[in-house]
């Protein structure tokens, strides 16, 4: 069995910067006029390491009941964003999913830095959460070495079975992709299609590097499939 792992932004889609857009009108509909942020990168990382930099830039206190306050607001207006911005699936990629989903002994699953409920509304928006039923998520952690290990502890309780390491393919398009997936020892298969070129992927060693997906069938034979 062999259990493939995706990250979403710059992977599977590109939202427009739609999370970003509705995490700056939470923030204006619960705090007020919001000047630029300096300083806090979004690639790569948790949803929930990105809000307590926001909250540390503007000096809000990150207690539950504002942050939750916060995050019920971003995921009321990532809808809208979402229909706003001209994203869309990247090359390849719907093909892809729909032949892994075909193979009796392949199982499809997440590591994504988005929280769990965001996942599900930018895959449920482009037509792709349905291919989806585990994996980890960026709710809690601020890492995603943590979010690596709440993933295979997720997928072994889903399929109910041991899952060795080797037989997982951590697929992403940063270098916290591939950092991220050695916490677990899991092989790599690092995409150039977001904000990161094949020079700076290239430097983290990943098992494979691509341009893209839109050769569907060269992942399926770096997978032995």
């Amino acid at each position: 069995m062999i259990v493939c792992l995706f990250d979403i932004d710059g992977t599977l889609l590109n939202s427009g910067g739609a999370g970003q857009a509705a995490m700056e009108a939470a923030f204006v509909e619960q705090f007020g006029p919001m000047q630029p942020v300096e300083g806090v990168a979004y690639a790569g990382r948790t949803d929930r390491a990105i809000i307590a930099d926001i909250f540390r830039y503007f000096d809000i206190e990150d207690d539950d009941h504002t942050r939750d306050e916060f995050v019920g607001r971003y995921f009321s207006h990532l809808p809208d964003k979402l229909s706003q911005k001209e994203g869309g699936v990247l090359p390849g990629v719907t093909v892809l999913l729909e032949e892994l989903a075909s193979r009796e002994n392949v199982e499809l699953g997440l590591l994504t830095g988005n929280f769990r409920r965001g996942a599900e509304i930018k895959l449920g928006h482009f037509d792709l959460f349905h291919h989806f039923e585990f994996g980890g998520f960026g709710d809690i952690h601020h890492d995603r070495g943590d979010v690596a290990r709440d993933a295979l502890q997720e997928t072994r309780a889903f399929l109910n079975r041991d899952i060795h390491p080797s037989q997982i393919w951590v697929i992403g398009d940063t270098p916290a992709d591939v950092s991220c997936a050695r916490v677990i020892d899991a092989n790599v298969i690092a995409v150039s299609t977001g904000h990161f070129s094949e020079e700076t992927l290239a430097a983290t060693k990943p098992d494979h590097l691509l341009p893209d997906f839109s050769d569907p069938q060269a992942i399926l034979e770096l997978l032995a499939l």
